[in-house]
């Protein structure tokens, strides 16, 4: 997602406050470019490449560094996940999957020109998406790879497990939304909006906003300030002193500031571990290879984490498709849809572990004047980053406490969207689909063995009292916890409108979902099981929350009776 006039990644936000979006747009870099020409069909030009698109590009190329800054902090100073992992073998395949998915874009941009005829067609934006990439890197690899060294792996060859994993993960979200690219107006149509964006505004508050802004307070004199620009410049929309762009100077203001404060010791402590940034690039091929089938069967028991992210960023493609038509730009939303699908199926073949989706920028873009050009960098530069290694130096150079604004902004932009695009009444709804996620967040914390150490954890989680284990529940809601805030949402929001029989179907879909572990495992490590092969106080978990489930649904549903012989009296 970007932040130079940009609210948001398409995971299900539509666009909205575009007046603020333009007034954010003036913020934005300036540079003198020579235009590129291309002939419309009816003769007239197309400049595809103009004073805009300069200023489009920084905003798309740093919203993807942020976003891989933080994937890579997250698995590698998070969970201690090998380095060279990271940047040779995970970033190759995962860059190269934007550049596929924004050179489409541009052609898409092209075509359409040259179909009507018109000269101001803006491609659409195409990056990585920020809620499941973190969400993933928190929830499925880094996890993935501490099971696998407690096996008794080496970290290497656990990191290697973990990266097949993810992998396998990305061609299963590619598949899920090539079909979903068929079907996804009728999904967006039927899940009420409350649990479609309270599920991920859940992931913008505990993931994506609050761990960054542990980092900010981490260095507070300097994270504080580029947070502060950031939000004067972006969130509140007020121009610095001569039009200078606030986010552009907060990254490289902070970035100098930075590495001077600790090279001069001024951080005390702080400073005597600061280690300067590696001058080493970590080059890598984006090789197609079919090791992701090491990882598809591990892969499965996550399903009810990486489907719901495939589903939201189908849904909000649709939004953001919609978005560029009132702008004027009528790009077929499947062939959009389909675009993202096949960008995210090639970064999971090559080796990348995040998926692309259409960014919600299109019309604050237009309005920059920008045209296709700024995708065809954009593209280009995060491409060859991943394979010529500058992407990581950029990422180790660059602070996390400094970029750690950008996602803050993003975590606000989702969450606020949740609410603004959900009808007011279903306002407890989008609240309510947060919390399995400040579940998980918590869980997070207490799976970390330098935190609690294995058998503590063990020993919280089984131990007796007159209520399930406080430690176990978490983990329990935790678990899951995307399709849970989704269906949570959806039910609350049907209550909310008096849909009763609605309301109890989504009842029953939790039911039967959490009686095998695909919603509220007992396991630590969120497998799918069969309740009956199960032992102890985990066992108590699928029964005790399938049955809830099951009364509440058919407590509700008798209430719909009674509501319906009301309605006919």
């Amino acid at each position: 997602m970007t932040f130079s006039a940009i609210l948001g990644p398409a995971s299900g936000v539509p666009l909205v406050r575009n007046e603020r979006q333009v007034l954010v747009a003036s913020n934005s870099v300036s540079f003198k470019v020579k235009k590129g020409i291309a002939v419309t069909r009816e003769g007239s030009r197309y400049s595809w490449f103009e004073l805009g698109d300069i200023n489009a590009f920084f905003g798309l190329m740093f919203d993807n560094v942020a976003v891989l800054s933080f994937f890579a902090g997250a698995l590698i100073l998070g969970f201690n996940f090998p380095a060279g992992v990271v940047y040779s073998r995970m970033f190759p395949g995962t860059t190269f999957g934007v550049l596929v998915g924004d050179l489409l874009y541009t052609w898409m941009a092209f075509r359409l020109a040259k179909k009507t005829g018109r000269q101001d067609v803006t491609a659409m934006p195409l990056g990585l998406d920020t809620p499941s990439t973190i969400g993933l890197a928190l929830t499925v690899i880094g996890p993935a790879f501490l099971a696998l060294k407690h096996e008794g792996h080496s970290p290497e060859a656990a990191a290697i497990g973990a990266w097949h994993l993810g992998m396998a993960t990305m061609v299963i979200i590619g598949v899920v939304k090539f079909v979903l690219s068929f079907c996804g107006a009728w999904v967006q149509r039927l899940v009420p909006r409350a649990g479609l964006l309270g599920s991920i505004a859940g992931v913008g508050i505990a993931l994506i906003g609050y761990i960054p802004l542990v980092e900010v307070f981490g260095t507070p004199i300097l994270g504080l300030l580029s947070l502060g620009l950031v939000m004067y410049s972006v969130v509140a929309g007020i121009r610095l002193p001569k039009n200078i762009p606030g986010v552009l100077t907060a990254i490289v203001a902070g970035t100098v500031l930075y590495h001077t404060y600790h090279w001069f010791g001024f951080g005390g402590g702080m400073s005597a571990a600061y280690a300067p940034p590696s001058l080493q690039l970590h080059p890598g091929l984006p090789i197609p290879t079919l090791a992701f089938i090491d990882g598809i069967v591990p892969a499965l028991k996550y399903l009810s984490i990486t489907v719901p992210f495939a589903l939201l960023t189908v849904v909000g493609g649709i939004n953001v498709t919609e978005s560029a038509r009132v702008a004027g730009d009528d790009f077929s939303a499947q062939q959009i849809l389909l675009t993202e699908a096949v960008a995210t199926l090639v970064a999971g073949v090559c080796g990348g572990v995040a998926q692309s989706c259409p960014y919600i920028g299109h019309p604050a873009y237009k309005r920059m004047g920008a045209k296709a050009g700024y995708t065809l960098l954009a593209g280009i530069v995060i491409g060859l980053g991943g394979m010529l290694g500058y992407i990581s130096f950029i990422v180790e150079l660059i602070p996390k406490a400094i970029l750690a604004p950008i996602l803050i902004f993003v975590a606000l932009e989702i969450t606020s969207q949740a609410f603004f695009s959900s009808p007011a009444a279903h306002a407890p709804a989008v609240v309510f689909a947060m919390f399995p996620t400040l579940a998980r967040l918590l869980a997070i914390q207490y799976e970390t063995p330098e935190i609690v150490s294995l058998s503590t954890l063990q020993h919280l989680m089984e131990k007796a009292g007159p209520s399930l284990p406080e430690v176990l529940v978490t983990i329990a809601l935790g678990n899951g916890f995307i399709l849970t805030g989704m269906l949570w949402g959806a039910f609350l929001a049907e209550m909310i409108d008096r849909r009763l029989r609605a309301c109890s179907l989504y009842l029953f879909i939790l039911s039967g979902l959490s009686l095998f572990g695909i919603v509220h495992s007992s396991s630590p490590d969120a497998k799918v099981y069969l309740p009956w092969l199960l032992t102890g106080t985990a066992q108590a978990i699928p029964y005790q929350f399938a049955l809830s489930y099951l009364v509440l649904g058919v407590l509700i549903f008798g209430l719909s009776m009674n509501q319906t012989h009301q309605r006919s009296s």
